[in-house]
């Protein structure tokens, strides 16, 4: 979880920016922590939706390059962080990845009509995801991008 009063920092020109881990088990958060800031990012941490959903209202000024999130947690789960951030103006072309244990196709489906940028399952390859996280960051979300999500 974000430390209380730590904001993130405003990258330098050319540096990777942050990014937001929302998974409700700690050890996959620190796995995908690990490897975003061996590449370079900050990484914020949120435990469940509500709690993803309360750190990027907080930072509306300097959103994260990417967001990360697991498909099944609670109260919120990542559908719902999802619907939250494709239906809020401020959000809307926030580039989203889900991370899943959940591989079965009508679950890559969802993904697709939630507009996910990327679908990814668990278990899956730190590096690929770290790959996937720069590609995001740099291009963005085009506004009214239904793109098809990708498997690192």
């Amino acid at each position: 979880m974000e430390p209380a009063g730590h904001a993130p920092p405003m990258p330098a020109a050319g540096q990777p920016s942050w990014v937001l881990v929302c998974d409700d088990t700690p050890s996959i958060r620190l796995l995908i922590r690990i490897n975003l800031e061996l590449a370079g990012y900050e990484v914020l941490e949120a435990s469940d939706g509500e709690a993803a959903l309360a750190l990027l209202r907080r930072h509306l000024d300097h959103l994260p390059s990417v967001v990360i999130v697991d498909a099944q947690m609670a109260p919120r789960d990542g559908w719902w962080v999802a619907a939250e951030i494709r239906t809020t103006p401020a959000l809307a072309r926030l580039p989203v990845v889900m991370v899943t244990a959940a591989l079965q196709q009508h679950e890559k489906q969802r993904s697709v009509a939630a507009g996910m940028d990327a679908f990814v399952g668990k278990p899956f390859d730190p590096d690929h995801l770290v790959e996937l996280v720069g590609r995001l960051a740099s291009r963005g979300r085009a506004e009214g991008s239904s793109p098809t999500p990708r498997e690192p």
